[in-house]
């Protein structure tokens, strides 16, 4: 499955500078955060109200070829406007280093959004403390490759 659409980048500066550098080498630059080093892999959704695509770095949480996608926005009091993309259309391509694929994205809740929860925490130990910063429960996707 190749989504289809128009590309829309994003308003944020830095992050169409990442996926635009990211991108042009095939992930084999930028493909890490800029503040921290830390390693992200870049998902394309269609937008919800728009339907043009729309490209994000996001932390990498990896699992047994799963992919956990985690709607913190830094532990703002809303969901980034990704999470919404994810809800109207769950199909979406994840890019790690030089490897897309396509994927299908599921909200978690109960035990199995605790657990990878906890496994993204333990991945990247500033969710954490995004989480104390918000009222809200940060949602988590998990991706999950198509056949």
């Amino acid at each position: 499955m190749t989504l289809e659409g128009t590309y829309a980048p994003s308003k944020q500066q830095w992050v169409r500078d990442q996926v635009a550098e990211f991108e042009a080498s095939n992930g084999a630059r930028a493909n890490r955060l800029r503040d921290t080093g830390d390693p992200i892999v870049v998902i394309t959704s269609v937008g919800a109200k728009s339907g043009s695509l729309r490209k994000n770095p996001v932390m990498r949480v990896e699992r047994d070829g799963k992919y956990v996608a985690v709607a913190s926005m830094g532990g703002a009091p809303e969901n980034p406007t990704w999470f919404h993309n994810f809800v109207a259309h769950p199909e979406v391509e994840l890019q790690d280093g030089p490897e897309k694929h396509s994927y299908t994205a599921r909200l978690l809740s109960g035990e199995e959004r605790a657990e990878w929860w906890a496994y993204a925490v333990e991945t990247w130990p500033t969710y954490g403390q995004y989480q104390k910063k918000t009222e809200r429960e940060i949602p988590v996707f998990l991706l999950e490759r198509v056949a």
